[in-house]
């Protein structure tokens, strides 16, 4: 059972979706707040698997809401409802952590989709919102200085591997990260264990000095997007 909060302003929204969501057996809704501050505040005294989080909202946003509830020990994970517009919003809550991005005009089944698919540790960001991100993210300047030192010839996957040092393997994984798939689905794409793939996963991390699968996706993004690098 993955149990859920809900966080929005609205009380109309909350009341909605806890009825639909509740109609999934393996969702438990656990409560709802009006910011996230009470989100940060509720989740503190009640375990939750995944924060359904507005971003827009008075007082505490989502965005802060986020950082509060990423900054705890044993975080849940985030998954922010958005609107297309929300740019701004967006960057900052990849950086808070947010594990999961959907536009609010997705229908009811996505968004239980995408609960479950944050809850197993998967990245999930809308295609609409991943090619804004990809040319939004700003990357650390040590990056920016390495991919700057690199002609466009030499902007390929191949010269970039080299360059981070990552092996076949690695450059497959990253792609499947950043495509959104599980680790049990990465695993069965490649053939391998799921504690084969959690670990390569672990290593690309500290290799690529990067904190969580989100960043690693929005890395890949950030590099197949590069200014005269073919895709």
């Amino acid at each position: 059972m993955i149990t859920v909060l809900i966080v929005d302003d609205d009380p109309f929204i909350r009341e909605s979706m806890q009825v639909i969501l509740q109609l999934d057996p393996e969702l438990h809704v656990a409560g709802v707040c009006a910011d996230g501050k009470a989100a940060a505040d509720f989740v503190q005294k009640t375990k939750v698997d995944v924060v359904l989080m507005d971003i827009r909202m008075p007082g505490c946003d989502g965005v802060e809401g986020t950082r509060l509830i990423r900054a705890l020990e044993q975080p849940p994970a985030v998954l922010i409802l958005t609107t297309f517009d929300d740019d701004d919003y967006i960057v900052q809550a990849i950086r808070c952590g947010a594990g999961g991005y959907l536009l609010k005009n997705v229908p009811p089944s996505r968004i239980i989709n995408g609960i479950k698919t944050v809850h197993e540790g998967s990245l999930l960001i809308h295609p609409d919102i991943a090619r804004k991100l990809a040319g939004m993210i700003t990357m650390p300047d040590t990056e920016e200085a390495a991919l700057a030192e690199l002609s466009p010839e030499e902007r390929t996957s191949s010269e970039i591997a080299a360059r981070y040092s990552l092996t076949l393997a690695e450059q497959q994984i990253i792609r499947l990260v950043a495509e959104g798939q599980s680790n049990k689905e990465i695993a069965a794409s490649l053939f391998l264990s799921e504690g084969t793939i959690k670990n390569y996963i672990s290593d690309m991390l500290h290799k690529l000095g990067l904190r969580d699968r989100t960043q690693m996706a929005i890395f890949y993004l950030k590099l197949s997007f590069i200014p005269g690098k073919e895709r």
